[in-house]
């Protein structure tokens, strides 16, 4: 049996809020657009920079607890920095002036928040301008001023 991939994986920035829709059935789902930036200097020397823009769509998966598409209409927001990850798809379909258009998606399947431009949206990733990294001070003294109790009770009987 042959085996095949349809793996995409990106990271970029959102190039406006996403939008969030539901199906007739029910289904929520978001679609947005990422951008993708590669910069290489030509034979001259000169620098030079091309964007590629992906249009992404996340699904709620099934109907226990948040979806995917909850989470990105909660915390995505334009500018945005996304790692996302998921399949290639084409589709085609009739406008009203019966022309068939072709459409180029990403099915996403995970996605992880990197942050934004603004303070306040750090889900991981580098701190973003305007935000303050979480102060960690080691065995010197000091406090971990995100999770105060974290250092506490460091006489865990954990087996390892």
């Amino acid at each position: 049996m042959s085996r095949s991939l349809n793996k995409v994986t990106l990271i970029g920035n959102l190039g406006n809020d996403p939008e969030i829709r539901t199906t007739t059935g029910g289904n929520k789902v978001a679609q947005f657009s990422l951008a993708t930036t590669r910069q290489w200097s030509s034979a001259s020397g000169e620098k030079q920079e091309k964007t590629e823009w992906h249009k992404c769509v996340a699904w709620n998966q099934g109907t226990r607890g948040t979806g995917l598409a909850d989470i990105i209409e909660k915390y995505v927001k334009k500018g945005d920095k996304l790692f996302v990850e998921g399949r290639l798809e084409y589709r085609q379909y009739e406008d009203k002036d019966k022309q068939t258009k072709y459409v180029t998606e990403i099915n996403v399947r995970e996605i992880l928040l990197l942050g934004g431009k603004g303070g306040g949206g750090d889900f991981g990733g580098a701190p973003s301008k305007g935000s303050r990294p979480a102060e960690k001070k080691g065995a010197g003294g000091g406090e971990f001023t995100e999770f105060p109790g974290a250092l506490e009770g460091e006489d865990d009987d954990l087996p390892f």
